[in-house]
Parts: C-alpha cells; structure tokens; sequence
C-alpha cells in the first residue's frame, strides 16, 4: 500500500462522470485522504461477508465482482456480476449502510487501485455531511445498470450480448463524454454473465465481427463500430 500517488490518477478519475460532477471540496478530500493499492493478478481485495474497508476505484487493470450459487464460495459455481476497469468506483455499498461486503472483489489482471480507507472517509463526511449525497448518487447509478440488466432477461440473447458490450464500453454509463474501444472480457466471462455457454457467445461475436461491428483478439473484444452495437442492442 502506498500512501502517495493518488494526485497522479485525477485526470483519470475525472474522465469518470461520477468523479467529475463532485463538489471540488469533496474531490481533493478524497485524493488527499487516498492511498494507492497494488493487486496482483488473482489476488482477493474483499470478500463476502468482510466488513466495511472504504471507498475504492480503479485506475489500471481490472477487477471482478463475483457471487456463488449452490456450496457458496468454498464449493459453489462463481458467477461473475460485473467487471470494474478504469475511472469506475466501486465499494460504495458497505459504505453507506456499514454492513458486511455483499460480493467477492478479485484482480482479473494486475490491478492498481485508490482506495480511500474507511476511517478516512468517515472523517471526511463527519467534517462534511452534505457530501452523504454523491454517495448516494453513486449507489443509484449502479441501480440504474442493475434495473437495466434485469430488464434485459426479457430479449434475446444478441440483444443481450451487444447490450453488455455497449456498457462495458462506455463503463456502465459512468465515462464522461468517451467511450473504450477495447473491452477487456473473455468470452468465457461473457458467457457467465449471460448464463450462456462459451460456444453460444462466439457464434455470437463472430456474427458482429462479419457484420464489421467488433474485432475479436485473444481476452479483448475491439468495439469499431460503437454506433452499429447500439444499433444491435436496441430490441425491434
């Protein structure tokens, strides 16, 4: 853990629509109070069950959230929820209401993260509690992409996969003004959060790949033609 650094990472953090509609006063706590924290590829920031560590985002790599059904997560299938990459915050949850971490954080890759520690950021909103409410927002953004994948059971699956390419592009809403090229997802994490097979996701992609769409590599999938996978994604 690194307790300089996090400066240099605000012009990512800014790119981020949640970050960058801040109060100033409430952005400089945040980086002032931020430590830097390096994972390694596989390496556990929090699991199920924890309590409460603090406020996190990405600024390079990527990071996997993940529930089990069945055994739980000693013996239960992993099921991958969502995929945190650059400028995204995540954590917020067990923030606001302080109970146990809901869901397992894991580094895809090799991961840098600022994280802004519990005890840091109870003492920025004891100074300031009007900024409870950025938080608040940052949680109902989040549920707005969770109504939005539920809605999203009701189409068929192209729809479905080319919906899921378009958020991740564009960060699950949060980039500000900008969008990835590159979605950093292999197919067989696509197919767990479709509840597909691997071989179904392909056929897939390789079908907006003909059509010119996506370019596929190994563990990335290229967005070119970002309006054409809106297009795919809207249903009719």
């Amino acid at each position: 853990m690194d307790a300089r650094g996090a400066a240099k990472y605000e012009a990512l953090l800014r790119a981020g629509r949640w970050f960058a509609s801040l109060p100033e006063g409430f952005r400089r706590a945040l980086i002032d109070a931020a430590v830097i924290r390096k994972l390694a590829k596989g390496e556990w920031l929090f699991a199920r069950g924890d309590p409460p560590s603090g406020l996190f985002a990405c600024v390079e790599g990527s990071v996997r959230i993940t529930g089990h059904v069945a055994g739980g997560k000693d013996d239960g299938k992993e099921v991958l929820l969502a995929m945190v990459e650059p400028p995204l915050w995540f954590g917020e949850l067990s923030v606001l209401d302080g109970q146990a971490r809901t869901h397992d954080a894991i580094a895809d890759d090799a991961s840098v993260l600022v994280h802004v520690p519990q005890p840091a950021l109870d003492a920025i909103l004891e100074r300031e509690p009007r900024y409870w409410r950025p938080l608040g927002v940052l949680v109902s953004a989040k549920l707005r992409v969770f109504f939005t994948v539920m809605e999203d059971a009701a189409h068929p699956l192209a729809i479905r996969l080319a919906r899921r390419l378009v958020l991740s592009a564009e960060r699950y809403g949060d980039w500000h003004d900008r969008s990835s090229r590159v979605v950093e997802l292999r197919q067989d994490q696509l197919a767990t959060m479709l509840a597909t097979s691997r071989q179904t996701v392909n056929q897939l992609l390789k079908d907006l790949e003909a059509r010119g769409v996506v370019r596929l590599a190994y563990g990335t999938i290229e967005i070119v033609d970002l309006d054409a996978l809106r297009r795919a994604a809207t249903p009719g």
